[in-house]
């Protein structure tokens, strides 16, 4: 394959295609706005750069040789190739890609992206639902919201979002008619229900593993609660709607608040795409919770 440091320059290669589908420098010259000569000359240089004479010059326009006529076919569906690939790109949306855990996509982000995206319109957001720590470069993405105990490395920028509240919660059905709120003794003869992150342990001051039923992710268990199935434990942001609709109650006074809290990551830019720059401001400020 012919290195691309010895490929014909482009405005050889536009002189050459437009002049050999008009049979006419001057043409071709109107066509790319210049002048004929520049057209002649371009033409002349390919010619020399390639060791293959393109052109009969006739008195009354141009002749293609039998190599011109074939160079000129695929030179032709190489300029399509490019003005499609161009059109596609200037077609496409923006977009941006934000990583976030699950249970933050189904709790938080997800019951706000219909005003996500009557805000930004021509955003395409991809969301990537995942509790493993976004590589931006690898992942391709653009904004992530993480849990790390660790310090953010110099090349991130993060700021927090919200704190972990820990707070215990059920279905007002689940409750009946038993007066709240209860103490942890009470709690503590309940059905619980656990997520990944087994904080009931630390929650209600015990040592050992609790029984109850476990769940992979903590909206799994939320789910749970909500059809009745028993008390869950989960940060406030997370049941802060199902709060407000009565679709649960606060079982116990007490918040356990856990490190680390929930932070908005990006890569530490001098300049991000306006997009990405947009999406990030909606998210600091609609996706904080106090």
């Amino acid at each position: 394959m012919l290195s691309r440091r010895k490929l014909p320059s482009l405005n050889a290669l536009r002189a050459f295609e437009a002049a050999g589908r008009r049979l006419s420098f001057r043409a071709a010259a109107d066509e790319l706005g210049v002048t004929q000569g520049a057209v002649a000359q371009q033409v002349r240089a390919l010619e020399e750069h390639l060791g293959v004479v393109l052109f009969q010059r006739m008195p009354r326009g141009l002749v293609l040789t039998s190599k011109g006529a074939l160079y000129l076919a695929d030179i032709g569906r190489a300029f399509d190739v490019m003005g499609e690939a161009t059109e596609q790109l200037l077609a496409s949306p923006e977009t941006v890609t934000i990583s976030v855990p699950p249970s933050f996509a189904s709790k938080l982000l997800i019951p706000r992206l219909a005003e996500l995206n009557a805000a930004f319109p021509d955003v395409e957001l991809r969301t990537v639902a995942t509790e493993s720590l976004a590589d931006f470069d690898r992942d391709q993405v653009d904004i992530a919201v993480r849990l790390s105990k660790e310090s953010f490395p110099d090349n991130l920028q993060a700021i927090v979002l919200f704190r972990q509240q820990l707070i215990a919660v059920a279905s007002p059905y689940f409750i009946a008619d038993n007066a709240l709120p209860f103490t942890l003794e009470q709690l503590h003869k309940l059905p619980l229900l656990h997520d990944s992150h087994q904080q009931w342990s630390t929650f209600l001051g015990v040592r050992g593993r609790l029984p109850g039923a476990v769940f992979n992710q903590t909206t799994l268990a939320l789910d749970a609660a909500l059809a009745g199935q028993g008390v869950a434990l989960a940060c406030r942001a997370f049941v802060a709607t199902d709060l407000d609709a009565g679709r649960l109650v606060q079982v116990t006074d007490k918040v356990l608040t856990i490190e680390p809290p929930y932070s908005l990551v990006r890569k530490n830019l001098p300049c991000h795409r306006k997009a990405v720059e947009e999406i990030w401001r909606w998210c600091a400020q609609r996706l904080a919770f106090q």
